[in-house]
């Protein structure tokens, strides 16, 4: 059988480890042809699309980015004028002239889209949820997750030093798109004071309030980190505009950080290279079982799959009655 595996989308922690899962698998224990393709779908387009062995796969487990490329193309979106390629035919065209038995997709939301349009087109596919933004419904956790929120811990633990020395409130900025489980996740390990969701509303004059009730506690800085997807006003970048807003509401000289895309970069933690390598070898199990048009995924602690048509076009969103949400309004935590 020959397999060919790609990555798209957005880089981050784990995809190396993901590919090395998959292949160590299919080459060693099921005796399978693997081909790397590069840039994602683009590769597909471009008939770019090499052999993989062994020997490609040396070093891969800590090394962050991927060693395929990547890219946003999405063959299958319609555009409001001509093309002068007809991409989802060419791509077809291309697996069946490489005798492509299988098309192992890695990505988030976007690919998981593509990958159920080509299961829809009669590909054979299995895909594999990976963003740092943890929003691919389906799945409890998404590799790269973890990475990216120790990451952004580590950078709230720095800022509490410079916010206690010079006793300002610290504006700092996560990932995360729509989604706000980095923000939740580090920003309580890191005892942020405020977090700001882009799923949970705000009011920015309680933000005010929290603040200043703070310093009548004698607590005369305070940490608030906040998702990039919060609604903001005049197109304003997230830190930016609560930086603003809390300075206004209260006076008090505010910093902000914008911690960007160093939380999708460098080495994976722990959980996330076994996490990726679980769910590697999880998906060559089910190219040799012949269940296809699914997504591996990982349920409480048991990797298992779910069907790509249940999970397209889905986002999972942290909720109010979240654990975290919850414990953390009871010990005072604002958020919003």
């Amino acid at each position: 059988m020959k397999i060919g595996i790609l990555t798209s989308g957005g880089d981050c922690p784990g995809i190396n480890a993901t590919i090395r899962g998959v292949c160590k698998t299919a080459i060693n224990h099921y005796g399978m042809e693997v081909y790397g393709i590069h840039s994602g779908f683009r590769g597909l387009l471009d008939n770019d699309i090499i052999p993989m062995d062994e020997s490609s796969l040396t070093g891969l487990l800590n090394m962050g980015g991927t060693i395929l490329g990547t890219s946003r193309e999405k063959p299958f979106k319609k555009k409001g004028t001509a093309v002068s390629e007809d991409k989802p035919a060419i791509l077809l065209q291309t697996i069946h002239d490489r005798q492509l038995d299988c098309i192992v997709c890695i990505g988030g939301n976007g690919t998981q889209k593509t990958a159920a349009k080509l299961a829809e087109a009669g590909v054979h596919v299995v895909s594999i949820p990976k963003t740092i933004d943890n929003d691919v419904w389906g799945t409890d956790v998404s590799f790269g997750f973890d990475s990216a929120v120790s990451i952004a811990t580590d950078a709230i633990d720095r800022l509490h030093s410079t916010a206690s020395a010079h006793q300002r409130v610290m504006v700092i900025e996560v990932m995360g798109h729509k989604a706000g489980w980095i923000a939740l996740y580090s920003g309580m390990a890191g005892g942020g004071d405020i977090i700001l969701l882009p799923e949970i509303p705000f009011d920015i004059h309680r933000i005010g309030d929290a603040i200043i009730g703070r310093l009548k506690k004698g607590k005369p800085y305070s940490i608030v980190v906040v998702a990039e997807g919060i609604p903001t006003l005049g197109g304003k970048k997230a830190a930016q505009y609560i930086a603003e807003e809390i300075e206004y509401e209260t006076g008090f000289e505010t910093r902000e950080t914008v911690l960007g895309y160093i939380q999708r970069g460098g080495s994976p933690t722990a959980y996330d290279r076994n996490l990726a390598t679980r769910m590697g070898g999880h998906a060559t199990e089910l190219i040799a079982q012949g269940l296809f048009g699914r997504m591996v995924a990982l349920k409480g602690d048991t990797i298992d799959s779910v069907p790509l048509s249940e999970v397209a076009g889905k986002l999972k969103l942290v909720t109010e009655d979240h654990d975290l949400v919850v414990q953390g309004r009871r010990m005072g935590i604002c958020f919003g």
